[in-house]
């Protein structure tokens, strides 16, 4: 183990030599054969984070947990970087880099790419929204990037990431929303679904109220769907009343909601001791998003 670790040291330090730090832009490039499609281990200090890296936020405490399973295993999939004269950007595993700083890695795997600006950013932007744990601001965030930054059609962006135009549309539109609405949708205070049905409304004004009935009344979707055409059509007739759930069953309720990203209504009987759970789907995508979360 030991002539295994001096030997990857002679050709890191080959690879590192001061002769190999030339920027390489092309494949064609002096040296590019040692970088190009391989794996090497690069020094902590000569990696740097992308500027565009579209992530803003990183939990302290999973950095910290992440960290003590590197220490204990080691880093098991390599980050990606492209070499930029003799420091290596980040393309995509920052959350590994950072996490490798705490564990006092003098250095990690990485593996090398050759990729321009444009394509350094569409990079991070489309694996930054195959993660699991986005809300779905960041989510709108990052494709109105693709978009605007990028120059992709919601067509081509469609293609891309593997998501429904009308999915992509229904997301970005959550952008309209006022930063007090989106802040709430950040912290998991009111669904993307809730959100949904106050941009609806035209009217800063109606959106603030519908926004503030939501919150203090504890309104599920579909409950904030009928508010929103009350708020349009005032004339409207009211819904017929119904049982109030009690807070347990309406954090369940929400909860659902979420999780399944449809709107989601559970009715109890008089006595409150049965009852049954209704799950709106208004497409395909809906119905398979909520086949996903069971075992059929």
């Amino acid at each position: 183990m030991k002539d295994k670790k001096r030997a990857m040291g002679r050709g890191l330090g080959a690879i590192l030599s001061a002769e190999s730090k030339a920027t390489i832009n092309s494949a064609t490039d002096e040296g590019a054969d040692k970088f190009v499609g391989n794996i090497v281990e690069v020094q902590i200090e000569d990696i740097y984070p992308n500027a565009s890296q579209p992530r803003t936020y990183f939990d302290e405490r999973a950095l910290n947990e992440l960290a003590q399973s590197i220490r204990n295993l080691g880093v098991i999939q390599p980050i990606t970087v492209r070499k930029e004269g003799g420091k290596f950007e980040i393309i995509s595993g920052e959350r590994r880099y950072r996490a490798s700083k705490i564990a006092g890695l003098a250095s990690i795997p990485a593996y090398i790419r050759l990729v321009n600006d444009q394509e350094l950013l569409e990079m991070a932007l489309v694996e930054n929204i195959q993660r699991e744990d986005l809300d779905a601001i960041e989510v709108a965030l990052t494709y109105q990037r693709l978009l605007d930054e990028i120059g992709l059609t919601q067509e081509s962006l469609s293609q891309r990431v593997g998501k429904e135009r009308s999915t992509i549309t229904n997301s970005i539109r959550l952008l309209r929303l006022t930063p007090e609405v989106q802040n709430a949708i950040r912290s998991g205070e009111i669904s993307a679904g809730h959100g949904r049905a106050i941009i609806s409304l035209e009217d800063p004004e109606s959106q603030n109220i519908l926004f503030r009935k939501i919150v203090n009344e504890g309104l599920n979707v579909r409950q904030a769907e009928f508010a929103s055409t009350q708020l349009k059509n005032p004339e409207k007739a009211e819904p017929k009343t119904k049982s109030v759930l009690p807070n347990s069953l309406k954090r369940v309720q929400k909860s659902l909601a979420d999780a399944l990203e449809v709107n989601v209504e559970i009715k109890t009987s008089g006595k409150g001791d049965k009852g049954k759970i209704v799950l709106d789907f208004k497409n395909q995508d809906d119905l398979d998003n909520i086949l996903s979360h069971f075992r059929l």
